[in-house]
């Protein structure tokens, strides 16, 4: 253990086995789908590589990430890389030059990148982005189709690939999601009438695999997996695959004080004690992902006991009950997220005070917290 690990405050432990374990059971879930493994924003704040050498094995289709800096950062591995929703201009020549899969969502970089692969003498692999409800990225549905035969004209594209994203996979009832399944496969059975056949279809992410078998049924042969393999899923949606938690967020106790009833707690004093009461301070706040929407709301575990939030979370620092704690000490190890004994806080309980899913939650961890990954093969 180096300096910076031995004075860490904050930080998350990672655990690859359940990783794997959650990645493996995806796999069995979506079979015979192929999976696309999304590691995006550092695999969403918790270590794009720790990810990629656990998940590197035959049952990965390819890499997904949103950015050529992304993309690059795991060509070492060995398997293709994606970037998912746009490339932009002047990325495309170091993007062609290391064979990354590219995205085509409009005509301009369709021409981009096939003029910059005839000029490396290269045939680029490609996906088709098809906008069918997002409103984001993409050629919208009714374009697509005339879209997709001009572009497969083009001498230096593979068209491999065709997608498209959902805005609400994680409302189970959704007829909008359903629509989307069958308007997207009624696309590609036009383009295939035409000759124009997709390697790679896809437009399930983690909330379609759990809420739409539709979305991993034919004619789609490939799924996303992102947040699912962190174990966490949409609070509206369903658990149809059985995965856990991944990552357990830990600080310190940092201070204990008896303080007199009608003591006021922290920035504009939203809590006062009611009683004389043993208070603990913890050294995470905001700062780390904490968020403020625990400010008189959220736990922490303690020696195995759920100790309540009081007053608002600062910064740095967020005050605690410890009147549950036999003999708390300075320095005692808290859970911010996980479990011990009969209690565990999750990425679905904060989202669920923040008004917010869990993505929110993991991509809001600080700069100053560690990342520890544990797994042996």
């Amino acid at each position: 253990m180096n300096d910076m690990e031995k004075f860490s405050r904050v930080w998350v432990e990672v655990d690859g086995t359940t990783l794997l374990s959650n990645f493996l059971n995806i796999v069995s879930s979506v079979f015979p789908c192929d999976v696309i493994v999304v590691l995006k924003a550092n695999a969403y704040g918790l270590g794009v590589k720790e990810f990629a050498k656990v998940l590197s094995d035959d049952n990965i289709l390819m890499f997904a990430v949103a950015e050529l800096k992304e993309a690059m950062e795991l060509q070492e591995f060995g398997h293709k890389v994606m970037i998912l929703g746009s490339i932009l201009p002047e990325e495309i020549p170091c993007a062609v030059e290391h064979d990354i899969v590219l995205p085509i969502s409009n005509m301009q970089i369709a021409h981009l990148i096939n003029e910059e692969s005839k000029r490396c003498g290269k045939i680029t692999k490609c996906h088709l982005v098809v906008d069918s409800g997002m409103g984001r990225l993409g050629f919208v549905l009714d374009e697509a189709f005339e879209s997709a035969i001009e572009i497969s004209k083009m001498e230096n594209i593979d068209l491999e690939g065709i997608y498209s994203h959902f805005p609400i996979a994680y409302k189970p009832s959704s007829k909008f999601t359903l629509s989307q399944i069958e308007r997207v496969g009624e696309l590609i059975a036009r383009l295939e009438e035409e000759g124009i056949s997709f390697e790679i279809k896809h437009i399930a992410n983690s909330d379609g695999i759990n809420n739409f078998p539709e979305s991993y049924a034919e004619p789609f042969n490939a799924v996303r997996i992102g947040i699912g393999l962190h174990g966490t899923y949409d609070l509206e949606g369903k658990k149809s695959v059985e995965v856990e938690p991944i990552a357990t967020l830990k600080t310190k106790l940092t201070e204990i004080r008896e303080l007199p009833a009608g003591t006021s707690i922290g920035y504009g004093q939203t809590y006062v004690l009611p009683k004389k009461m043993l208070v603990g301070v913890i050294s995470a706040g905001y700062a780390d992902g904490l968020p403020l929407a625990l400010s008189n709301r959220g736990s922490v575990i303690v020696n195995g006991c759920l100790c309540p939030i009081l007053g608002r979370v600062s910064m740095d620092y967020t005050t605690i009950s410890l009147e549950q704690v036999d003999n708390p000490k300075i320095g005692d190890e808290v859970i911010c997220i996980g479990k011990a004994g009969d209690y565990k806080v999750t990425l679905e309980d904060w989202a669920f005070l923040k008004n917010t899913h869990p993505y929110d939650i993991l991509c809001s961890f600080g700069t100053r917290v560690e990342r520890f990954f544990n797994y042996e093969k």
